[in-house]
């Protein structure tokens, strides 16, 4: 039954990402600088929320670079992952540990026994990778890995993608300013030329007939 209920949980997340129309980003932008801190928190919550369900962080990241700038945006994407990480860590706890340990088999079992005294470096590794957020936060909580352990790892596996996301966020304004200047149109040209012409003298190379065999 509490797996049910689990089951029951994500597939609304899915729907609820799947029909809700998400505000753009000038629109959640001139809500924060309305609100000062208040505005920070609810987006540092809304990035909570969102983690139950299948978004991507790395999405979530760039836009709250976009929106809140670095350092603030590193700070909303660092603490709404451990939140959200946390709640869906602890709802397939509760609702799915137990069917899991009663159906599993032997060979899940072992797996399971290595994750609960072994499982901070698997972990670190899995937040580091591109593994979808929430997958990997559901699953940790189907096996026996200690909350402190699962704490720590997405805590520290979460920072360097948050820092190079945000970052990226960050600066997309700028550098779309900078790539629509006069002066950045005139690099861009020049790269363009530059890149012309290495393929004209490429391809004039390529089919410049080869000497016979012998010739000088």
């Amino acid at each position: 039954m509490r797996a049910a209920v689990l089951a029951a949980l994500f597939a609304a997340a899915v729907v609820v990402v799947l029909v809700v129309d998400l505000p753009s980003a000038d629109a959640v932008r001139s809500r924060v600088e309305g609100t000062g801190v208040v505005g920070l928190v609810l987006v540092t919550l809304g990035v909570a929320l969102a983690l139950l369900g299948p978004v991507p962080r790395t999405a979530l990241s760039l836009l709250l670079g976009a929106v809140v700038g670095f350092w603030a945006g590193v700070v909303a994407s660092v603490v709404g992952a451990v939140l959200g990480g946390l709640a869906a860590f602890a709802l397939s706890r509760v609702l799915g540990r137990e069917a899991v340990t009663r159906l599993a088999g032997p060979r899940v079992l072992a797996v399971d026994r290595v994750l609960t005294g072994r499982g901070f470096v698997p972990l670190l590794v899995a937040r580091v990778m591109p593994v979808p957020f929430s997958l990997t936060s559901y699953a940790a909580g189907l096996t026996g890995i200690p909350l402190g352990t699962y704490t720590a790892a997405t805590a520290l596996g979460v920072v360097p993608g948050s820092v190079l996301q945000v970052a990226v966020g960050a600066s997309a304004g700028r550098l779309l300013g900078w790539a629509t200047s006069p002066g950045g149109l005139l690099v861009e040209g020049a790269v363009l030329l530059l890149l012309v012409a290495g393929g004209v003298a490429w391809w004039r190379r390529r089919s410049r007939p080869s000497p016979a065999p012998g010739s000088r």
